[in-house]
Parts: C-alpha cells; structure tokens; sequence
C-alpha cells in the first residue's frame, strides 16, 4: 500500500512539472501568493538565481514546498531563463470551536489540537483534521464512552480562510456488567478483586465511577490482581488472556481474566552483585527477603528502592538495582540475584527556579538543602522539597534532575513551583456559635514583595469582642536563618455582655512583644521574647440603690461572680501591668503546610510575668502531635496537649471578701485561665465551657454571713441572676485528640478540604491539683475543614460520650465557624 501511495506522489509531482530543457536561471518569480511572502517560499525553495535547473532539481523544489504544507498544489513552468511557480495556497484556520464535550476539558483538547497543527492561526489541512478525528475517538474509548461521535465541519470564508467546528457527541460511558475471573482456587473473586478500580455497579458507583469501564482501569486492575499473587508467594504467576466484550448497544460492558495460579515459592538464597559500592554487609541490611521466606513481589520492590535510596544519598543519582530472580520449579524455590549498577558519582552543576514570578530565586535558595557543587544527596533533596512546601507560597514543588549534556557526573536541578496567593486584602463576614457575627478587615501579606517576610494589619469586631492587631516576622534576619518578629495590639472584650452561658467581665488591653527565632538544627527552632502589656479589668457588682419610696433596692442586672470580685478586691488593681518573657521550642517534621500526610509537631513554651508585674506567673504549654499514612489515602492524626499556670513570689495587699485574705499567696488570675470545649478543642461542647463553672451572686449561710451561692449537681444556680453556672476556666488543661483523616472520592485536593472522623478526650481544672481522669470529658464525631474563599470553614457533628450532670446546657452536636477570627 505504501508503494502504491509512493508512485501516485511521484506521479503527481511529475505532473507539476512541465517539460523543459535544462537552463540556467536568471530569475524566479512566483504567483498565486495572497497570505505568504516571497522570501518565505525562497527560505524553503532549494533552487537559487544562477543555479542550473533540470527536471529533477524541479521535483525536488516541487517536494520541499509541499513539505511546508503551506500549499495545496505547486507547479514549476519556465518563461525564457526565468523559473515560474505557481502555487495555490492552503487556507487559513479563522476560527475553531469545539461544541459538546465535557469529560475533557476544552484547554487539553486545544492544546492536543495544536499539538497536531490545528489552531486558529495555522494553515489548514484535511489531512490533520481526520488525524484529529481519529485522535478524539480514540480517546473517547479509552474513558469507556464506546458511542461516541466526531463530527468536524468546515466553512469556507472569504480570503482564503476557514471556520471549524467540531461536534462532539460523547455518549454515556459503558457500564460493567460482568467482571469474571477464571482459574483462580487459592483466593475467591471478593479476595482478589477488593483493591479494584473496577466494578460492577454498586450502591457507591454514582460517585466513585467504579462501574464505568476504561482501558486503563483494566490494566491497573491486572496488574493489582498480579501483585496480589506475587505478594503471597505465587512467583509464576500469569494472566493467559484477557476478553473484553461489547453490548450491541454499546452501553455495557463484560470483562474475563483466565489466570494460572501456580505454586507458591521460598526464597532459597539472596546475593547481592554488580559494584556494590557500599559493603555488602551494610546492603543485606537494607534487603527485606531472606533465605527462607515466601516469595514477596513487594519485600523485593522494597528492597530495590532502599538500596537506591541509600546510594543517592551519597552521590549516585542515576543507580539501578535489577532483581532478578531463578524459578526451580521442582523445589518450588527462587534464587534471587539483585544486581547492583550504581552509574557514575554525580555533583550538582547548577539549581534552577522556575514558576517562580513573584518569589525571588534567594527566598527559595536559602530553603535548599542541596547545595550546588556538592555531591548529589537525595535525602538533601527531599528535605529542600518539604521545607518550600511548608512555606506556604506554593501549591505544588516538584525537583527534577537532568545530567548535563556532554556529561556523566553532573546534574542539574529543576524546582518547578505554582505559586498561590500569599497575601490578600479582605474585607469579611464570618460567624461562630461562639462569638456570633464576626466582621473583620485585614491587609496580609506572607511574602511580602517576594522576599519572604510576612506582616498582617487587621481588625476585626464580634458580639463580644473588638481587637486591632499589627504583626511583622523577617524569617532571615541572618544568613543563618535568625528571624525577627514584632506582635502590637488593642483588644476589648465583654464576655458577659451578649451571653450569660459565659464568665462576666470586661477586659481592654494594650500589647507589644517582639521576639527572635533561632534555628538549631532542620526541625529545631527556639524562639525567645519580651513584650509589655496593660490589661484594665472590669467586673459588673451588685449595687444598691434607693427607689423613689425611700426603700433600698438591690439592683441585679449583668454582673460578675463574686470569686472574681473577691480576687481583683484582694489584689488591689483594676489595671493589670505586665513585662514579661517568652521562650519556646519547636520540633517540626510535618510534610506540609495546610494539610500534612506525615511527620509531627512538638511544641513547648514558657510565658513568664517578671518580677515588677502587677502579678508575677509562669505559663506554660506543651503539644505533641504526628500524622501517619496509612494506606489508601488515610491518614491518622494525633495530638495531646498540655497547659499549666501558676504564680510566684507574691501575695495578696487586701482582703477578699471571704474569699482571700491579706498575706495570703496570689493564685493564679483568672484572665489567663486556660478554658476546654469548642470547635477546635472537646468538639461537642460550647466553646469555652468546660472545666470549673460558678454561680453569679450571693445567699445568706445560717449565720447569716453572705456566701457565694453554690451551683447544683445539675449546674443550675438557685437565687442567681443567671440560671445556669458560668464556666471560668483554670490553671489546668489536658486535651488528646485522635482523628482518621478519610479519603473521599470528591474531595481529590486535601490541601482545599478534608473530612475526619475523631474522638476528643480533655477537660479544664482549677489546678493541678484539682485533676482527676473521671472527670475527662469525651466527645466523636465527623469533621469537614474547608479553605474556602471566605476564609477557613470547619463544620463539626459531635456527639458527647462522656459527661458530667452539669454539662447538659452546654452540649453541641453541631458547630461551625467560618471566616477570619484575629
């Protein structure tokens, strides 16, 4: 066939060329141009002025124009010495539209159709659109849709020029009627096919697809179905044939695997050959199949990257190591050979950053930890990937390597990134159960100009709170990676205000710290502090006042509990001045910035009020917590946290009411207290609402003394202004949390959003000493976090399993906050 088409060609060329006498040519002129320049055709033409011309020479000319598939057809003629072509162009592509198709996106298919030479612009060919036709089909098919059609249209338009249109009519996709496999006796069908992609349809096929057929799925499913056997010791192994059959209506599909099993194999020896580099010891460690085992495709695969791993971490990029493994089927036993090629010792030539339009190249090469002219480290290179991931500026890292050309021993890098939004001006709406309506207004910036530092000026105002903040932290105030930071800001709080479920009083503070950090190692930082306070306390008494009878009136609108009325009474000051110092260190191993699959966090602090302070206390918290994969896209998260507070050195200048006494030691105030139960915390409870809780307001004992009034077993308060006890908070709190991150279908970005099913263990204490496990609340439920455009969204249906009698006002099955809380 190809021969046939071979002689049509060169008949038709021979056509194009009119006979002549060989001459020499003086000239050459060209007709039938409209879109093409002259000097375009003499770049391609092979023939030049002075130049013999034959008939073959004019054949050849005829060939090379052709070739540019700018023409339709080319003729040769001659006009005395004078060589005249004359060419018919081919038109122009003005404009092209796709119409029906949706399972792939019409970006891909433009790129594919340029791919190929079809875009507006280019010089049309039928030929290409037929290849495009077929190229379309083809695809269709492999996404199971087995009636599709591919209709192209072409409307001629004046000045040599075309419209295109292509109507898709993709079809629905093919459905598994029937997947069967034959030969199969040491494992059922529900065994081996329990990891397929494939399926017939189920209850879940409406969004896991598992019922529509595809090529690829198919061979995923075979090669799962053979790992599945190799795993378990069946070294022999194999699928006889494959058959896959089409409904007449092209809409289901019937699919059968004829396996042979084999017998199930040992290992019967394990050598390591080839240039080993590293003493063979030291690589039989690193080997997971020993003398005796049952034959393990997997063990082995292992085996092969860790010695590769540990080959590219001193140098060899580019190593192989090729299992090879001798069957004797007699004994039903394997030989296993694996054959060491390390290649040669390589460095790294250069480091290239590409994608990187806003961030300078100096923020993300102080991250590498592979530096340039140094020997090829893997490990170095994995680490460089985490710590730009953990950055937050890009959505995606990838490192590639390529041996420079001419070379054998050297490298070089690629980091490719897609740069995210670092900063954002945003003017926003969000509400908690907690807080209510929160409108907040915010100037950030995580990478300011590029160079990495970060800095936020924000406000933000709820039913019970109104704060200012300003932030700035430079991470690279040194080449070693000595960071500075600045916090100042205004916060006013009403707590009692708007809901009396929460502890009354108001405070206003007025704050600046600055702070240094310090790395000392990759996943180790210490930061250290000093910062200044002023916080005025406001409690709300119980107040008398005479009516217009003349008779004295207790007054009992909104006030505080007498516990903090006694405490601020003793201390002696409404306004609270503090100079304190922090330190805290960091262990971070975590994979990624907003949704990590491995590694953990370790973190303590120390917050200490210094001497001169109104009140003089340490504050510390502890948190531990690490994310592990588990398989198939669950991840398991842990987490314990711990905090503790308590005062020092100082004691009270007055008396409390019957609470405190002058001289006694000062405990620890209470508009530090740490608080339990939340939406980030015990999820099933109020925010804030566990741990010690108080009635507001006083009774007479039986001497008639004024007491504070003591709440029920079930938390109501007798004779109070409010109901229920209020929560206060403690020097006290434990919370563990455990959460299985789930891998959902159509949640494909966990960086966007994540669904978990957790338990919360946790409570809040007066004090340490106060603790007690029994008292530990605990809650499960379902989670959904949401990076949404709004702000972070997290939805929580929680359902308490631990409790006390008193916590029954304050249990949530339902929470969510959604927006910027500062």
């Amino acid at each position: 066939m190809k021969r046939i088409a071979a002689l049509i060609l060169l008949a038709s060329l021979s056509a194009n060329v009119l006979a002549f006498e060989p001459f020499v040519v003086s000239d050459i002129r060209i007709d039938g141009l409209s879109r093409i320049s002259a000097g375009t055709v003499l770049n391609y033409l092979p023939v030049n002025r002075g130049d013999r011309l034959t008939n073959d020479a004019a054949q050849r000319a005829i060939r090379a124009l052709y070739q540019t598939k700018f023409f339709s057809d080319v003729e040769i003629d001659r006009e005395g010495d004078i060589m005249v072509i004359k060419v018919v162009e081919r038109p122009s592509i003005a404009k092209l539209t796709l119409r029906g198709n949706k399972d792939i996106k019409e970006e891909d298919l433009r790129k594919g159709l340029k791919e190929i030479g079809l875009s507006e612009g280019e010089t049309f060919d039928r030929l290409s659109l037929d290849r495009v036709q077929q190229e379309l089909v083809r695809q269709y098919y492999n996404r199971g849709k087995y009636n599709v059609s591919v209709d192209p249209h072409v409307t001629q338009l004046d000045r040599n020029r075309v419209a295109i249109d292509i109507e898709i009519r993709e079809g629905k996709v093919a459905k598994i009627k029937e997947i069967n496999i034959v030969g199969n006796k040491a494992f059922t069908d529900k065994e081996i096919r329990k990891g397929f992609e494939s399926d017939t349809s189920n209850l879940l096929s409406w969004y896991s697809k598992d019922d529509q057929y595809s090529r690829e799925k198919l061979s995923g499913d075979l090669e799962k179905l053979q790992s599945y056997y190799m795993d378990r010791g069946y070294a022999d192994f194999g699928v006889d044939s494959t058959q896959v059959a089409i409904a007449p209506d092209k809409r289901s599909m019937y699919i059968a695997a004829s396996v042979k099993e084999g017998d199930i194999y040992t290992i019967s020896d394990v050598h390591l050959l080839g240039e080993l580099i590293l003493p063979e010891d030291a690589l039989h460690q690193l080997v997971y199949v020993h003398k005796g085992d049952t034959f393990n495709r997997k063990a082995i695969e292992a085996s092969t990257n860790a010695i590769k791993s540990i080959l590219a971490s001193i140098g060899y990029a580019f190593a192989k190591v090729t299992p090879v493994p001798k069957l004797d089927k007699d004994k039903r036993t394997v030989d296993l050979t694996l054959y060491i090629e390390p290649g040669k010792r390589v460095y790294v030539r250069r480091v290239i950053f590409q994608g990187n339009t806003r961030t300078e190249d100096d923020v993300m090469r102080r991250e590498m930890r592979q530096l340039e002219g140094s020997w090829f480290s893997q490990p170095a290179i994995d680490r460089s990937k985490i710590r730009l991931q953990r950055l937050g500026y890009f959505k995606t890292v990838n490192i590639d390597k390529a041996l420079v050309p001419g070379t054998e021993d050297q490298v070089d890098l690629t980091v490719k990134v897609e740069e995210q939004s670092a900063g954002s001006l945003m003017f926003g709406v969000g509400y908690s159960q907690y807080s209510g309506i929160i409108l907040s207004a915010s100037v950030s910036q995580n990478n300011f100009m590029g160079t990495g530092d970060s800095f936020t000026v924000g406000a933000s105002r709820s039913d019970y709170s109104t704060s200012i903040n300003a932030s700035y932290f430079n991470p690279y105030l040194t080449d070693s990676g000595v960071g500075i930071g600045y916090n100042a800001g205004y916060t006013k709080s009403n707590y009692g205000d708007t809901n009396s479920d929460f502890v009354n009083y108001e405070s206003s503070m007025k704050s600046f710290s600055s702070f240094l950090s310090f790395p000392i190692s990759e996943t180790d930082n210490i930061r250290a502090g000093l910062g200044l306070s002023s916080n005025k306390i406001n409690l709300s008494y119980q107040y008398l006042t005479v009516d217009e009878n003349g008779n004295t009136v207790t007054q009992t609108a909104n006030y505080s509990p007498q516990v903090l009325i006694d405490y601020q009474n003793a201390l002696g000051h409404q306004t609270i001045h503090t100079w304190d110092a922090t330190l805290g260190w960091n262990h971070d191993t975590r994979n990624g910035y907003w949704a990590p699959t491995r590694g953990g966090l370790i973190s303590l602090s120390t917050d200490i009020a210094l001497p001169g302070s109104t009140v003089q206390y340490v504050k510390i918290m502890g948190e531990a917590n690490h994310y592990w994969p588990i398989g198939k896209g669950f991840v398991l998260y842990m987490d314990g946290q711990v905090g503790y507070g308590k005062t020092y050195g100082q004691t009270f200048d007055y008396d409390g009411g019957t609470t405190y006494t002058a001289g006694e030691k000062i405990t620890f105030p209470f508009w530090e207290n740490f608080y339990s139960g939340g939406v980030r915390d015990v999820r099933g409870f109020q925010d804030n609402t566990l741990g010690p809780r108080v009635c507001v307001g006083t009774v007479a004992d039986a001497s008639g003394k004024q007491v504070p009034i003591t709440p029920s077993p079930n938390g109501t308060c007798n004779g109070s202004v409010y109901s229920y006890a209020q929560p206060l908070g403690g020097a006290f709190k434990v919370l563990g949390t455990a959460e299985l991150y789930l891998p959902l279908p159509f949640l494909k970005d966990i960086n966007t959003a994540r669904v978990s099913w957790f338990v919360d263990v946790g409570n809040a204490y007066q004090d340490y000493q106060s603790f007690t496990a029994k008292t530990l609340r605990v809650s499960t439920g379902i989670s959904l976090h949401w990076q949404a455009p709004i702000g972070p969204l997290i939805i929580n249906f929680a359902v308490p399993l631990r409790t006390q009698a008193d916590d029954g006002h304050y249990e949530e099955r339902i929470q969510f906050t959604f927006g910027s809380q500062f």
